[in-house]
């Protein structure tokens, strides 16, 4: 079982450290699973001594939490920016859909890891990211909320499972997506939106008989 840590405390590394840590350690964690790879074998890929790694980070699941803190920020970011300069909501929707998609497969690791080794880790380590994840699912209730309170969004649709439906179908693209494959990350962006607002969005006819 692994070492329950004050999560309060942030790990003791500088910046450049901090990313050779995750890199390698992302790496690691997805080609032998997390559980599979040791903090020896981290240490060594970073050309660090054991006692030096378990200085910046008390223990494997401490850089695993830190590591996804990371990858849900740079998502977070990456939404904002592609939508701030937006002000219809149903566009801002689908930036943020392509924003997402391009974050999650831009190859680096730890989106990897974010998605599929989050189970790893327990007790307040899990809440903290559990905190994290919900920050930004946070912001896609209040895209949603938005569409359906301005009248894009029919009335019976349920906005929760919406999100739900939504970010699964987002994030189980990187079960399958290749690079330079069959399909762009815009086309499948593009599609994920299609599928989606057919839909959820009000139609001319559910405006008819809405005001019938």
């Amino acid at each position: 079982m692994s070492q329950l840590l004050p999560y309060t405390e942030k790990p003791r590394v500088d910046a450049a450290d901090r990313a050779l840590i995750l890199t390698e350690a992302a790496r690691l964690f997805r080609e032998n699973g997390y559980e599979r790879t040791t903090v020896r074998q981290i240490a060594n890929a970073c050309g660090l001594l054991p006692g030096s790694l378990h200085y910046r980070y008390p223990a494997k699941e401490a850089i695993l939490l830190d590591m996804m803190k990371v990858a849900i920020e740079l998502t977070i970011r990456a939404v904002l920016e592609a939508t701030a300069p937006i002000n219809d909501p149903l566009q801002k929707l689908r930036a943020a859909i392509q924003a997402h998609i391009q974050t999650l497969l831009s190859g680096n690791n730890i989106f990897y890891v974010l998605l599929f080794e989050w189970r790893s880790l327990s007790g307040e380590a899990r809440e903290a990211m559990l905190a994290e994840r919900d920050r930004y699912e946070n912001y896609w209730a209040t895209l949603l909320d938005t569409l359906k309170v301005k009248g894009y969004i029919r009335p019976e649709v349920d906005l929760d499972m919406l999100r739900l439906i939504g970010l699964g179908a987002l994030n189980w693209v990187a079960t399958w997506y290749r690079e330079g494959g069959r399909y762009t990350k815009e086309q499948i962006g593009e599609m994920v939106w299609t599928v989606l607002m057919s839909g959820v969005l009000v139609t001319q006819r559910d405006q008819e008989g809405y005001s019938a």
